[in-house]
């Protein structure tokens, strides 16, 4: 049968009982697994779209959720979509004041959120909500209207909406709204990207084709179902039958992974990033032996080329390390896991060849929230995964290089555009249909699709070169000791960067050393501090070019978060917002003659100032 809407797929279910009919949604209730099966799943969908009739909304009308990852998401989405209403998925991280934007800016008629904290921050602006008429939560909180009212409201209606919602359903096409998603607003206000049913639905189809889990396997979702990468994905594993857990928070997420024994997972570059730090810190408290043959595994994966025949002498090398060190990586983590899809920024490469060496397959990809979001991606199959690339074009997607670096693209996954924002939306798509990215980027001999930048985020110094900013991040955050930071230095002689320091590991570091310290702000201000980190900067500047290096540093004591505002929900850096927060030590530097950092006169890549 054609998935054409995304409650097409509860027919699915029915049609293919065997495979994709077995799929299961589960959240945690009351501290236990609880899990939903498909005829669960669409009886509480019928339910939600009569609810919502009964209660007097009608088709048109915008129903948001700010919400953790749960069953609930999926029956309130699929639900307020077969009675002709538009989903609103907001992200839960965000302010109240981006909150109230998003709500107003939305129309939305109804916000339902997850929790008490969720609920009082709502409440705390909901006089100022325009077109808002009820505030529910999923959770039993006290003094607040409970999500079930729409269920129960379906139930007991049922004999009389019933009707109308088969006659609504049949209405609605593959080119109708499906959703608005607010992008995280790197850059400025939020924009509202309207999707289809078809813009998600064919994306989700066409990923599944290149995905090789299916209805005998089980994943964990907990990146945002808000974020359009995980909504999509979300779907795909609808429709192959995956059945999905959702993380309670954040904070369970290892643990889910190893109880649960999943197949797989999304991620973004970050958590990838936290995980290795995290083998890292435990690897310093090996005896100097095992410590020995874990770094010497780690110099061996960093040279791992998926599917790439090696040498017999690496094969065997990497047999041991496999042995010693990553099959106790495995066991950490789940032995079932062949499948981490990530997405949302940049993955060091050498990160990637790690992970892949440790048989932990990395399948990065690419795309935008205006194009639902995948447009290329990396998977299981000879020829079709290369560390450093965001893998191949899909197969219905078309992809171009302008001449001044930016991707074009075309793909059924082209949003309907930006909500009111008319102007907005013929800014980044042409005459001819081509979906302006503000990404910089190659196409390879072999047709991989490699990223080197945003547009916007490239600058010019005051020598007239140009610096993509990313490509230095990506390679200065190898460093054990930095967590974040940014490179800055538009219309300046030469890059500087401010640095959020990887605390755990600079304790450790000072412990060492007998370095004595209240907090992290005298931290960061300590000299055999300052000077550690410029020997760090110093050894990585050696594999950048020369106007790539950076020669001085800022380092902060404050740890960058969503919550903090520095990083978005899908924690891309917000590089207006950390300029203007560190704009007075970002001039200072550039006005003052500090020491700037060096490298060597022997090395290739010598520093001038």
């Amino acid at each position: 049968m054609q998935i054409k809407r995304n409650f097409d797929l509860l027919e699915r279910f029915t049609a293919l009982p065997d495979t994709v009919g077995r799929f299961k949604l589960s959240g945690i209730e009351s501290g236990k697994w609880r899990e939903y099966n498909t005829k669960e799943y669409k009886d509480n969908v019928w339910n939600v779209s009569m609810g919502l009739l009964a209660m007097g909304f009608k088709p048109g009308d915008k129903i948001a959720t700010i919400t953790n990852n749960r069953p609930e998401w999926n029956f309130m989405e699929m639900g307020v979509a077969m009675a002709g209403m538009v989903h609103v998925p907001i992200h839960s991280t965000l302010s109240e004041e981006e909150l109230e934007y998003i709500i107003n800016h939305s129309e939305s008629a109804m916000v339902v959120v997850s929790d008490a904290s969720l609920y009082k921050k709502v409440q705390s602006f909901k006089d100022k909500l325009i077109h808002t008429r009820k505030v529910l939560t999923f959770n039993q909180v006290e003094g607040a209207e409970n999500w079930s009212v729409i269920t129960e409201a379906g139930k007991t209606h049922a004999t009389r909406y019933y009707d109308e919602v088969m006659e609504i359903r049949e209405k609605i096409t593959e080119d109708d709204l499906l959703t608005i998603i607010y992008t995280s607003g790197t850059t400025g206000v939020p924009k509202g990207v309207m999707l289809s049913h078809k813009n998600l639905m064919s994306n989700a189809i066409t990923t599944a084709g290149v995905q090789h889990l299916n209805h005998n396997h089980k994943a964990l979702s907990f990146l945002p179902l808000s974020h359009v990468f995980e909504h999509m994905v979300n779907y795909q594993y609808h429709y192959l039958g995956i059945s999905v857990y959702y993380a309670e928070n954040i904070n369970t997420i290892a643990r889910d992974i190893k109880d649960l024994q999943v197949d797989g997972f999304i991620a973004v570059p970050r958590l990838l990033e936290s995980i290795y730090d995290k083998i890292m810190q435990k690897a310093r408290k090996l005896s100097a032996v095992k410590r020995y043959i874990f770094l010497q595994s780690i110099k061996l994966a960093e040279n791992y080329a998926p599917y790439k025949k090696q040498s017999l002498s690496f094969r065997i090398r990497h047999s041991l390390a496999d042995k010693l060190v990553f099959s106790k990586w495995r066991e950490a983590l789940s032995p079932n896991l062949t499948f981490i899809g990530c997405g949302g920024s940049a993955l060091q490469p050498r990160l990637a060849r790690i992970f892949w060496a440790a048989g932990l397959p990395v399948f990065e990809g690419y795309g935008l929230t205006e194009t639902s979001p995948v447009v290329a991606v990396n998977y299981s199959k000879p020829g079709y995964t290369l560390p450093g690339s965001v893998g191949k074009v899909l197969k219905d997607v078309e992809v171009k290089i302008a001449d001044d670096g930016e991707i074009l693209i075309k793909t059924p996954g082209l949003m309907l555009g930006y909500y009111k924002d008319p102007l907005g939306t013929s800014d980044v798509i042409d005459n001819d249909g081509w979906f302006h990215s503000g990404d910089i980027g190659e196409l390879t001999e072999e047709d991989f699709l490699k990223i080197t930048d945003r547009k916007k985020e490239i600058f010019k110094m005051s020598n007239g070169k140009y610096v993509a900013p990313q490509q230095i991040e990506n390679k200065l955050k190898e460093s054990f000791y930095i967590q974040q930071l940014m490179v800055v230095g538009e219309n300046q002689k030469y890059p500087a960067a401010i640095i959020s320091p990887n605390f755990q590991e600079l304790a450790q570091w000072c412990q060492k050393k007998k370095i004595q310290f209240q907090d992290n702000a005298e931290l960061v201000k300590n000299a055999q501090v300052v000077k550690h980190f410029q020997e760090e900067i110093r050894k990585f500047n050696k594999k950048l070019g020369e106007n790539d290096q950076v020669k001085k540093i800022i380092l902060i004591a404050d740890e960058w978060s969503p919550i903090t505002g520095e990083l978005s929900s899908s924690l891309k850096l917000k590089r207006q917002y950390i300029i203007q927060k560190y704009k007075d030590l970002v001039d200072a530097v550039y006005n003052t003659r500090t020491e700037s950092i060096r490298v060597k006169s022997d090395d290739k890549n010598q520093s001038r100032d």
